[in-house]
């Protein structure tokens, strides 16, 4: 099958592909050093994007890929099929809006000054394939892989302002079938986020408002994922707390 190479749309251009998908744009804050890099296999060994920057605590794996263990499917209404594939990923299927897994009460794992990593890809379907809600303290946000009509990437909310909205928002072309690295990064001072190695979200976010877009998103809350109207795939999704000199020093 052949596959357009992974693009990342930035400056001037958004604003005409976000018209496109019947968005409002907003100020990119984005880098693009590094190349994409992928990881086609089958197994759910530690890929790179969880590697970097992992060193002094440990990653802890949040599923088994055979069962969710204490998360729970959520209760959207016109929901896909939950499920693990034979290689242990889990499955998001097609629904007629969100399709999810949340955790209630969100476990033991740290609000504040962690990170996630896992790999995504789109299976069938035009939508986001990733919606990862995360904790903030004692608020929640929702980084968006994929939205808005494909292609929309960003954190809902932030003043009240939901990806396709605030400064987080750009357009990133995926490819379907396609393994992408995600890492999120989540301090008081900073969120941060990874596609591959290229960091595509640095947003100052102390004494801002952090929250969750209104709607059935919330089921999701404090820790989740979900898919919009599409199938998603997500495996090797891990968690740590991060050192004392990976955060900001503003917060020292």
């Amino acid at each position: 099958m052949h596959h357009m190479k992974t693009t990342l749309i930035r400056g001037t251009t958004i604003a005409g592909f976000l018209f496109i998908f019947g968005l409002s744009s907003g100020c990119v804050n984005q880098s693009d050093d590094g190349d994409h890099q992928t990881d086609d296999g089958d197994s759910n060994s530690t890929n790179s994007a969880e590697d970097k920057g992992s060193s002094g605590k440990a990653w802890k794996s949040v599923f088994d890929g055979k069962t969710l263990g204490d998360w729970e499917v959520t209760d959207y209404a016109g929901r896909g099929e939950v499920s693990f594939d034979e290689n242990g990923s889990l499955v998001l299927g097609m629904g007629i809006e969100l399709t999810g897994v949340h955790l209630p009460g969100g476990g033991d794992y740290p609000t504040i000054d962690y990170e996630i990593a896992l790999q995504a890809k789109r299976g069938q379907g035009g939508d986001f394939f990733c919606g990862l809600t995360f904790p903030y303290s004692d608020s929640n946000a929702t980084l968006i892989l994929g939205g808005w009509g494909g292609a929309l990437i960003g954190i809902s909310s932030i003043d009240d302002f939901d990806a396709s909205e605030n400064e987080t928002g750009d357009v990133y072309v995926f490819e379907e079938n396609r393994w992408y690295n995600v890492r999120l990064r989540v301090t008081k001072a900073k969120l941060e986020a990874w596609i591959d190695e290229k960091k595509i979200i640095d947003c100052e976010v102390d004494n801002r408002k952090i929250s969750m877009r209104a709607g059935e998103v919330e089921l999701a809350a404090p820790l989740g994922l979900c898919s919009y109207a599409t199938t998603g795939v997500i495996r090797k999704m891990r968690i740590r707390k991060l050192t004392p000199n990976e955060i900001p020093t503003s917060q020292n």
